[in-house]
């Protein structure tokens, strides 16, 4: 499974990527929209972890890229905040799989991504 984390905090990035290494997963890490972006117009993944709270402030952009080239992709967006706690997110992206805290523990992240 071709996975792309898209997180601004490289650390948390790491942990998230070394969980779904274990499980057979070859992930891509992006840090930034632009970056993120970029690597959907060449690489095909067949799911995507997206971290809401991007520091450029890109996610939704992100997401929208990803539903435009990869709508097959599953999208997994993982957010601090209570916004989007409706689920109103399944209504702005439209290869939206589910929407987790990032408190999640990285192990169970995983198994929901190859879930």
């Amino acid at each position: 499974m071709r996975t792309l984390i898209v997180q601004s905090n490289r650390a948390l990035g790491e942990i998230w990527r070394g969980h779904l290494v274990r499980l057979g997963a070859e992930v891509s890490i992006a840090q930034n929209g632009f970056d993120a972006i970029a690597q959907i117009e060449d690489t095909q993944f067949d799911a995507i972890v997206l971290d809401l709270m991007l520091e450029d402030g890109n996610a939704l952009s992100v997401a929208d890229m990803a539903c435009f080239r990869q709508p097959e992709a599953k999208v997994i967006f993982v957010t601090n905040t209570t916004f989007f706690s409706d689920g109103s997110i399944f209504a702005h992206s439209g290869n939206a799989r589910a929407l987790v805290q990032s408190g999640t523990p990285p192990k169970d992240l995983a198994q929901i991504v190859y879930h």
